[in-house]
């Protein structure tokens, strides 16, 4: 390679990969130390340095100022040495020039492999950057492979790719060649062989709190917190939220407009259910709204210092609501209070030594919210009956109110 076509050589590859100019010439000056030393044999300290402007190549080596020089590699005469250096005694170090008149098409080459060597570590480190800038957030890839015998899915980011462990993937989540899915980024790893990469996850609690952060602007500014996450990924999460501001509801702000916030991010979860609750600084009250959509007569707690237990107590009639499909909505709503949770219906806890007067003051008090239901559904009723008499557009099609757990689900069965 002439020295013209190594300048043109550096611009073209400066252009085509984006790589820094002054790192690839770092890299050819570092081949061509190699080089020189694979076909001159070693010096005590060589440097090459290129030209930017021309291209010249030079080889300095450090030579030994000697009496009598017996090895030309690392040594020079005093002599000689006065030649470059006037002051110079036996004993100094100098910089010699030493650039071979021969040192041509071989060291050029030995400079061309280890400078695309050079080049392809420098596109590792600036994708390992580029990836580092994803970790703790959530990103859309492309499903480029499923491998089989590592277990594992190859995903492209576009930056580089990324590994979907099977133990980080949604159980029984079909996952096929080419489909587009959001991803969480645990963290980026580099590979002693190979580009670095991004170990994704489809099951992560972190997940859910970054697609919310997405879909709801008021998550992202602050306004609504997210308290606490409980997940069974692929079934379903429950989410405590709480506002930060009077007057700002964190739970329809969270399901959006019929319901098209939280829909985008059952969506992304292949479809997972999701149930956003109102976090409470009473334990009571919090617990009795993790359990929805089961209603909830009277929760009494018992911590004694070393386990937080709570007794809730149901109608009859919604157990089997309240425990969920095989456990799963009161083991979430433990999770997501960090209560354990014992549920009970009011007729086998009053037989378990709740006397009749506290069954008698739980039935009422249960009769009353009944009531106060009842009287705001008629209320909502009439108000829509009056719009309607007065020449206003009928609603068509009725939500649930924003301030409730949103269920989808049909009636889970008895766990």
């Amino acid at each position: 390679m002439a020295r013209s076509e190594l300048i043109i050589a550096i611009n073209q590859v400066c252009a085509e990969r984006g790589l820094d100019p002054n790192t690839v010439i770092e890299a050819i000056e570092s081949a061509l130390v190699s080089a020189y030393r694979k076909k001159f044999g070693a010096a005590q300290n060589v440097i090459a340095k290129i030209d930017t402007k021309t291209g010249a190549v030079r080889v300095f080596a450090e030579l030994e100022v000697v009496e009598k020089v017996r090895d030309r590699k690392t040594q020079i005469s005093l002599e000689d040495a006065r030649k470059y250096k006037p002051d110079a005694k036996i004993g100094d170090k100098i910089i010699v020039e030493t650039t071979p008149r021969d040192f041509g098409r071989i060291a050029a080459q030995t400079a061309k492999q280890v400078m695309m060597q050079r080049i392809r570590e420098a596109e590792r480190e600036i994708i390992y950057e580029e990836l580092k800038k994803m970790e703790g957030e959530v990103v859309q890839g492309k499903i480029q492979r499923i491998d089989r015998k590592k277990n594992q899915v190859v995903v492209n980011l576009g930056h580089g790719e990324g590994i979907l462990p099977k133990q980080e993937q949604i159980p029984r989540e079909r996952i096929r060649q080419n489909d587009r899915m959001y991803f969480y980024v645990v963290r980026v790893e580099k590979q002693q062989r190979g580009g670095p990469y991004a170990y994704l996850s489809r099951t992560h609690p972190n997940f859910v709190r970054r697609l919310l952060e997405q879909e709801v602007p008021e998550i992202r500014n602050g306004i609504v917190e997210i308290k606490a996450i409980a997940r069974e990924p692929g079934a379903r999460s429950k989410v405590a939220v709480a506002a930060t501001q009077p007057g700002v509801d964190p739970v329809g702000s969270c399901v959006g407009v019929r319901g098209t916030r939280i829909q985008a991010v059952v969506n992304a979860l292949g479809g997972e259910k999701i149930d956003v609750i109102e976090w409470d600084p009473d334990p009571k009250v919090f617990i009795a709204n993790a359990l929805a959509p089961a209603k909830v007569v009277d929760v009494v707690l018992m911590d004694d210092g070393k386990e937080k237990r709570a007794l809730v107590i149901v109608p009859d009639d919604q157990l089997s609501l309240a425990i969920g499909r095989e456990g799963q909505n009161a083991r979430l709503a433990a999770k997501l209070t960090g209560w354990h949770i014992d549920i009970k219906g009011v007729e086998e806890a009053a037989k378990e030594g709740l006397g009749p007067e506290v069954r008698a003051e739980m039935r009422q008090k249960f009769e009353e919210q009944q009531a106060a239901d009842l009287l705001a559904q008629a209320e909502a009723l009439l108000k829509n009956e009056e719009t309607s008499e007065a020449g206003g557009e009928k609603a068509g099609g009725s939500s649930e109110p924003l301030g409730t757990s949103q269920e989808t689900a049909e009636p889970e069965g008895k766990g």
